[in-house]
């Protein structure tokens, strides 16, 4: 594991202009947990599988919601109470999941923007190694 400390002047430099346009903002991050239900702020933060199931769960209280109402407009106490215990369950997950997901959010985003810091380290660590491996090779040419 390298460290911002191994790198030059010149190397920071392009290290926090490279960070710059890669880091993820913390101000975004809360905008699109508005949209929480649907898992946005976890897409945003490149995390698919758990953006999907709040979306996934997100969808499964719709679908019981118009159940629900469907059930209401036949009178049907059994298609209205199984609707309902079904709409209650993921939207309540979600609802708790969110609130977890306020307080969580700083950490998702440090961690995120720590593997891409680190990652630009490492490519400009690997870009300096070929630098001199090519200057190497110029003075072998030269001789």
């Amino acid at each position: 594991m390298h460290n911002k400390q191994d790198l030059t002047l010149t190397e920071l430099m392009v290290l926090n202009s490279e960070l710059k346009s890669a880091e993820k903002s913390t101000a975004i991050a809360y905008l699109m947990l508005l949209g929480g239900h649907l898992g946005l702020h976890r897409f945003y933060l490149k995390r698919p599988g758990t953006g999907a199931l709040q979306l996934v769960l997100f969808l499964l209280s719709v679908v019981f919601y118009f159940v629900l109402s469907v059930g209401a407009a036949l009178e049907s106490d059994a298609i209205i109470i199984a609707s309902t215990i079904l709409l209650i369950l993921p939207a309540l997950a979600l609802f708790i999941w969110v609130i977890v997901d306020l307080f969580l959010l700083p950490g998702m985003l440090r961690e995120y923007n720590a593997g891409v810091e680190q990652d630009i380290v490492q490519e400009i660590l690997r870009h300096r190694h070929m630098e001199q491996l090519a200057g190497r090779g110029r003075r072998e040419e030269s001789l």
